[in-house]
């Protein structure tokens, strides 16, 4: 029997596994937040989240307003906490390395069905955020079953194309991505071009898309916000008169084309670098590009303050973004709602989120470095035009609120 609330309303109940939070570390922790804030006042549904009790990107339940704590250790620790009415548990992993990740996701599928079991709820959803476990997810699939419930996967983008895996992890990462496709009761796309993907490969007979989401609110600091002044000043920028990369320092987000082509072009410009700390490919860009010699290039660090890197891009006179490997992306669909210019890698992915709202560069020499040149000529009113266009991209296909109701749809049916 399905469960119900207090006024007697069916609930189903949803339990997300993958994310490692909830809206302090990437693309799947702002992903859940979003969806918690827009279902939070929705009585037909109840989440179950889980989130990593310890080591890389775990959960501070600390940098949330508004949590209940509902369960501690005996040493204090919060173990489970309400928040924007989803109920949150954590999950503690060992420190393994790489492998964690798998542990970590597998710890917190059996949490949830034996959960499900005492609690007595019935039919729930599992939904499965990337393709860790492919090998363990019939195992888990038919525990899920025995309670009535579905499994539904959102596959993420192309994992096992990422340069930073060894050759056996990238063959790991294709085979699981095959077998937890297969085994899925739903595949949930983010990108029109992976559900392409997915149907083509995998011949997978039920998915559907749904976008990730973005705003287009304007940044709450003002243009003379003393911290935003101070990130200026501290990296040698002027409001306007920088380019902008926001992303992971990992080689197929293409920074060496991207640092090449900006020191090969013309631009009076600075190019600000927002990004992690990655000293080995930061050696390996500078014996290759010698970017130290040009003091255009600034690496600015991370900017975790959300207000403040939000007025970051809206300051820029150009965000380039040259991601290859994965769905849509939250960097580039928060660019568009926030820089005016625009200039993307011209692959399916960024094309199908970009549309007209933005110019494309490819791999080839002078390719970007060109698109550079040109933009600097460009007048104001043609700048604020891309403008409008990104920002309506957002408003009619990417708004959480819109994403919000199709996530809906997809849990009630």
């Amino acid at each position: 029997m399905k469960q119900t609330n207090k006024d007697q309303t069916p609930v189903q109940n949803v339990f997300i596994i993958g994310s490692k939070s909830i809206g302090q570390y990437g693309g799947y922790e702002t992903f859940v937040d979003k969806l918690l804030e827009q279902h939070k006042d929705e009585p037909q549904i109840k989440y179950h989240v889980a989130c990593k009790a310890n080591g890389d990107g775990h959960m501070d339940e600390t940098k949330l307003n508004g949590i209940a704590v509902t369960k501690v250790d005996k040493d204090g620790n919060v173990e489970e906490f309400d928040y924007n009415n989803a109920h949150v548990f954590k999950i503690k992993c060992p420190n393994i390395g790489p492998a964690v990740a798998i542990y970590y996701d597998l710890s917190a599928l059996s949490y949830s069905i034996r959960y499900c079991r005492k609690n007595k709820i019935d039919r729930p959803i599992v939904y499965v955020l990337t393709c860790r476990i492919g090998p363990f997810i019939n195992y888990y699939k038919k525990k899920i079953r025995k309670i009535g419930g579905k499994y539904y996967l959102n596959p993420d983008g192309h994992e096992w194309k990422r340069a930073k895996w060894s050759a056996p992890v990238r063959k790991y990462w294709k085979l699981s991505e095959r077998l937890m496709t297969n085994a899925a009761d739903l595949v949930i796309c983010d990108s029109i071009n992976i559900e392409k993907y997915i149907k083509e490969s995998y011949h997978h007979q039920n998915t559907t898309f749904i976008a990730y989401g973005a705003d287009i609110e304007k940044s709450s600091l003002p243009d003379n916000d003393e911290g935003f002044l101070k990130w200026l000043s501290d990296n040698g920028l002027s409001s306007g008169e920088y380019y902008l990369i926001v992303g992971r320092f990992v080689p197929e987000n293409n920074y060496e084309t991207m640092i090449r082509e900006f020191m090969k072009s013309g631009t009076k410009k600075k190019l600000a670098i927002i990004t992690n700390d990655n000293e080995k490919y930061k050696k390996e860009l500078e014996e290759k590009l010698h970017m130290s010699d040009d003091d255009r290039v600034v690496f600015a660090g991370t900017v975790y303050n959300k207000e403040l890197l939000k007025k970051i891009r809206e300051n820029a006179y150009g965000y380039f973004h040259g991601h290859e490997v994965g769905g849509t992306n939250p960097s580039l669909l928060e660019a568009l709602g926030s820089t005016d210019l625009n200039l993307l890698l011209d692959v399916g992915f960024n094309k199908e989120v970009g549309e007209d709202a933005a110019l494309y560069w490819n791999k080839e020499s002078g390719s970007l470095s060109g698109l550079i040149d040109e933009a600097d000529t460009f007048s104001k009113d043609k700048i604020i035009e891309f403008g409008k266009r990104a920002k309506a991209r957002i408003a009619e296909a990417y708004s959480w609120e819109l994403i919000g109701r199709k996530y809906k749809k997809c849990w009630l049916g």
